[in-house]
């Protein structure tokens, strides 16, 4: 890449409106919770509890997103309401990056965990398949990483994730142009 290419880049980033910044919000939020459940499901890695306590700021943000998207065809909404949303999602990626961060610490044993950081089972049918349960029940501890890439596990790369949002929606908020 070369300068003038970095140039151009930079000045068609200057020419991004707030309703693009919401649709990124959205791919990325959507792209990033499909990770969260592809490693779930395809990958066979269940999440603990503290990771799912990390799920529910994409999930808003996935709304504040197509919210802020579309809310410059929706009359008669507040000027600038679209940029409000955004500064939500942007609050909201700093909660879940605060969440990642106490998961990371939790991880590399900087503090304790919460207490009850076990497992998601599904509820039983009979009690002969809770006792069942009970004895093929895998404890998912909040403390260990199962899974990193480059010495990072999933709860810093949500953590980088999460503050990287941040930015594009508090950049959303303060430098996208209005919608056409």
């Amino acid at each position: 890449m070369t300068t003038q290419d970095t140039a151009f880049s930079l000045r068609r980033l200057g020419d991004t409106t707030v309703d693009q910044v919401g649709w990124v919000i959205f791919g990325a939020s959507a792209a990033t919770l499909a990770g969260a459940y592809f490693f779930q499901y395809v990958l066979d890695l269940p999440p603990c509890e503290m990771c799912l306590w990390q799920r529910p700021p994409y999930w808003t943000a996935i709304l504040m997103g197509v919210l802020a998207a579309t809310a410059h065809h929706v009359r008669p909404l507040p000027r600038n309401f679209d940029r409000l949303l955004l500064g939500v999602a942007a609050a909201v990626f700093m909660v879940g990056a605060g969440i990642a961060f106490f998961h990371v610490g939790v991880e590399q044993k900087w503090w304790e965990g919460p207490t009850g950081c076990a497992g998601v089972a599904a509820l039983p049918e009979s009690f002969q398949d809770f006792q069942t349960g009970l004895a093929e029940a895998k404890v998912v501890r909040c403390d260990e990483i199962p899974w990193s890439f480059l010495g990072v596990s999933l709860a810093g790369y949500n953590m980088l994730i999460s503050l990287a949002l941040a930015a594009v929606a508090a950049w959303g908020v303060f430098k996208a142009k209005e919608p056409r």
